[in-house]
């Protein structure tokens, strides 16, 4: 990371610490709730939070391999130096899972994720170092070609040609910029904050937040003011929901602001988990929001959606431009490219993982013991177990035959 760190060490031209001030305080878009939703305040609605964490351990999770595709042969590309990155170690500090988990959160929330691909002199990618997107600003000529504008923690700056850049962009409209999910979503998001803090205000107040508490006769400032200490100590606050109020001189209670189930709080919540879990494209099931009327069959249904709705496209996404931004045209054009293994995704499923491996072994798609190291076991020393399973019935079967491109 020398060259990194030195590019980026120059004489600071603002302070850092101003510059994440001023964000805070106007990079939060005003919602119609009143309330400014930004990343950080929306991380703090429970559905936000969760629905980036579902899909950001849905990249991270799954094996991430580096493969070559010889003619018929397709084998992990593990002599090459972007495989232990990509399956294992990016940089000095993160794990594979801790890089992908960050840079999908950084996709989700904000649109994009920005990776400097820290090369040597011979053009070898070394590691991936992330960026946070409020580092960088994107900028594009009239030739087309993109910049890459960051500023480092001292307020120094830099400019990156593409090359050195790897750039994940969620949806986009111009093709240059990712849209921002928080921004699009802040008066979902911005409801979900209003209605959350409405009904915890409620609770901290009892039941009735607010009434009227009327006596005969005329208080003096001293009757008042006992009045008032014997109000908040015996009636007010959530410990005191369910005591009986004991009323003296004829005095009377009347309430005069709505109960959660006045305002419909609880539906309103529930609606908001919906309304951001459509944003996110996730099925509110994914979060731990689910109606009654949910079985364990359309629930079944349900996750599997999620895997070929949600996370799938992504799959194809980030293998796309893991493609185009970390291999050079040579090897592509020698066969290497990225896969998701997505068979990871039953890991914690013991019975559909073998339910899988045995039907892929009785298919004939694998061997025995190629199944058997799906399973981390050591191989069968029996020979027929290194050879395919063609069943019977299938035309043109050859009972020894050996995996396809076997050499």
């Amino acid at each position: 990371m020398g060259f990194l760190a030195q590019a980026l060490t120059q004489p600071a031209v603002k302070s850092a610490s101003m510059i994440d001030l001023i964000r805070d305080a106007f990079a939060g878009a005003r919602s119609s709730s009143g309330k400014a939703v930004n990343h950080r305040t929306a991380l703090q609605v429970s559905t936000v939070f969760a629905a980036n964490r579902v899909i950001a351990n849905g990249i991270a999770q799954v094996p991430l391999k580096l493969m070559r595709e010889d003619k018929t042969w397709r084998h992990p590309a593990k002599e090459h130096s972007l495989y232990k990155l990509m399956a294992l170690r990016p940089n000095s500090w993160q794990t594979s899972f801790e890089f992908r988990q960050m840079i999908s959160w950084h996709a989700e929330m904000c649109g994009n994720a920005y990776v400097f691909k820290n090369r040597s002199s011979r053009g070898q990618i070394l590691e991936l170092i992330p960026f946070l997107p409020s580092q960088v600003t994107v900028k594009q000529a009239d030739d087309y070609t993109l910049t890459y504008d960051v500023t480092a923690a001292n307020g120094s700056k830099m400019t990156f040609p593409a090359e050195a850049i790897w750039h994940v962009r969620g949806p986009t409209w111009d093709g240059v910029n990712g849209l921002e999910v928080v921004k699009i979503a802040r008066n979902a998001i911005g409801l979900a904050m209003a209605t959350e803090e409405s009904v915890a205000v409620l609770h901290k107040n009892a039941a009735r937040p607010s009434g009227v508490y009327s006596v005969d006769g005329t208080l003096n400032p001293a009757q008042y003011k006992d009045l008032s200490t014997w109000v908040n100590e015996q009636i007010v606050g959530a410990e005191n929901a369910g005591k009986p109020m004991i009323l003296d001189r004829a005095a009377k209670w009347q309430g005069t602001q709505m109960t959660s189930i006045d305002a419909q709080s609880q539906e309103t919540r529930a609606q908001q988990i919906e309304e951001v879990c459509a944003f996110y494209g996730i099925m509110p099931i994914m979060v731990g929001h689910s109606d009654k009327a949910a079985t364990y069959a359309s629930a079944a249904e349900m996750f599997l959606a999620h895997v070929k709705n949600c996370l799938s496209p992504r799959w194809e996404q980030y293998e796309q431009s893991m493609a185009v931004n970390l291999l050079t045209e040579k090897e592509l054009d020698d066969g290497l490219y990225f896969n998701f293994v997505e068979e990871g995704m039953l890991r914690g499923s013991v019975k559909d993982t073998h339910a899988m491996i045995l039907a892929d072994v009785n298919g004939g798609i694998i061997t025995p013991n190629q199944g058997r190291a799906l399973l981390d076991m050591n191989p069968d020393t029996d020979p027929a177990s290194d050879k395919l399973r063609i069943p019977a019935n299938i035309v043109g079967a050859v009972p020894d035959a050996k995996p396809q491109g076997t050499p």
